[in-house]
């Protein structure tokens, strides 16, 4: 029979994504029918209804990761830059094998990525590729559309890609080359006509991103960019204020903070979402909420690299939507949604208990276990990032909304003893097996295996490949 209806049947725990008295189901099934959830309660199944068993399953939205650099997966733990801050790791790790890139290993690489976060439970991923120069002899693009298809995820590419360098072009190899305006411009539109949907569940989506405001355009070059994005119906993406670098250059170079700066040209709006945002003032923070600009929280690659920790709870008091990105591999080692929820968990936690002083010096508290529940970062990694992505008939398990769905079986002796199994995936952290993964009502993955991929081949593959690079 087709995909028309299917029961998740008997499941233990169901988070839903939602806030306040929805963030829990009861259940204990679900029904999907043609891709959409229609009904979630005691449901008997119907004849000739495909059935998953869920018994001592916990059932969340499939994660949606707003925040990645997928070729970057051939990139764990290059030892030049493992012990870099952001500036010269930078130098160290992503640019200098650049060049070292070709079709094959580029499309290594995304397999890699989306296959490492579909095991998660995620089914929706951005990835922020910049890896673009002139005379390219690849479509990377088309590749991370295609490798994405194969797997049957929902695939976000944000464009990124940059029109100017601190170094001399001449100086140069070809693949750290900027483009002109009007190839980034140009390319964006060819990708947006052939494979942007508006549709609130997309399964194909293009954003414009140059790589980072302060650095890779100048300030009109910006605001053309923030105008055309909005002529072609298309969101906006970068990185903004990882680290106090961000702070520096924006005082030196326009004398005003990096987000009154994007605010300036036109780059803070609902349509526009930044990664990392760790280092923001009061003001900056208000500005972002007043005009609903979004983060992709990054912990653990803002941990790897000694950036710091966003201050969530104050930017979600504030009107920001929050959502969760893995970031690149080449620093984040473990670039799954499973161990980005934890380390959001437990790092919103340690910021605000760090924050904690002694009555001898006005302190009032002695901890932060109440700055982020669970049930707060499963909105963060499923809601959250649908909404900053646009994409608002995913995220959430509710009736009407297309079926994304990851059933964890936790098998594991990490999971024995809980007394509330619904937490488990988050607040235990490691990888929990995967029962099964629906997107848009389709399995794409099953007792933990993907069909048609073998692990082994894949891991031999990926061996070569670092040892070739």
């Amino acid at each position: 029979m087709t995909q028309a209806s299917l029961l998740i049947r008997n499941a233990s725990a169901i988070l839903t994504g939602l806030r306040g008295e929805g963030e829990r189901h009861a259940g204990p099934d679900i029904r999907i029918v043609d891709g959409v959830i229609t009904a979630m309660g005691a449901l008997p199944p119907q004849a000739g209804e495909r059935v998953i068993d869920a018994r001592d399953c916990v059932v969340y939205p499939a994660w949606v990761n707003t925040h990645h650099h997928l070729f970057q997966s051939l990139l764990k733990g290059e030892p030049q830059g493992l012990n870099l801050t952001l500036t010269p790791w930078l130098a160290a790790t992503p640019y200098r094998f650049r060049a070292s890139f070709d079709e094959h290993s580029f499309r290594l690489a995304a397999r890699i990525g989306l296959v490492e976060l579909l095991r998660s439970g995620s089914g929706t991923v951005a990835d922020h590729n910049y890896l673009y120069y002139p005379g390219m002899p690849y479509d990377g693009s088309a590749i991370l559309f295609e490798e994405a298809e194969k797997l049957g995820l929902r695939f976000v590419l944000c464009r990124g890609g940059a029109t100017q360098t601190r170094q001399l072009e001449s100086e140069l190899p070809q693949a750290l080359r900027p483009e002109s305006l009007d190839q980034f411009l140009s390319d964006c539109e060819r990708l947006t006509k052939r494979y942007h949907q508006a549709a609130p569940d997309a399964m194909r989506r293009v954003v414009m991103a140059p790589t980072t405001p302060l650095y890779s355009m100048s300030p009109e070059e910006l605001r053309t960019c923030a105008r055309e994005a909005r002529r072609l119906g298309i969101r906006l993406h970068s990185h903004l204020s990882e680290t106090v670098e961000y702070q520096n250059a924006a005082r030196v170079k326009y004398d005003r903070s990096p987000v009154a700066f994007c605010g300036e040209y036109e780059w803070l709006g609902p349509d526009v979402w930044f990664a990392h945002l760790v280092k923001l003032n009061r003001d900056e923070i208000g500005q972002l909420g007043a005009t609903g600009t979004g983060i992709a929280h990054c912990p653990q690659s803002n941990g790897r690299l000694g950036s710091g920790i966003a201050d969530i709870p104050a930017l979600e008091a504030a009107g920001v939507p929050v959502s969760i990105g893995v970031d690149g591999a080449a620093s984040n080692e473990a670039a799954d949604m499973i161990s980005e929820t934890h380390a959001a968990w437990l790092m919103q936690r340690a910021r605000r208990g760090e924050l904690a002083r002694s009555r001898a010096e006005g302190g009032v508290r002695e901890g932060g276990a109440d700055a982020a529940s669970i049930e707060d970062v499963v909105r963060w990694g499923t809601a959250g990032g649908a909404a900053v992505l646009g994409m608002n008939a995913i995220g959430t398990l509710e009736v009407g909304k297309a079926a994304d769905i990851a059933i964890y079986k936790l098998d594991d002796p990490r999971y024995f003893g809980l007394h509330d199994i619904a937490i488990a995936p988050v607040a235990s952290g490691g990888r929990p097996s995967l029962r099964a993964l629906l997107v848009a009502g389709r399995v794409v993955a099953e007792h933990d295996a993907i069909p048609d991929l073998d692990l082994a081949e894949l891991g031999a593959a990926a061996r070569a490949a670092v040892k070739a690079l």
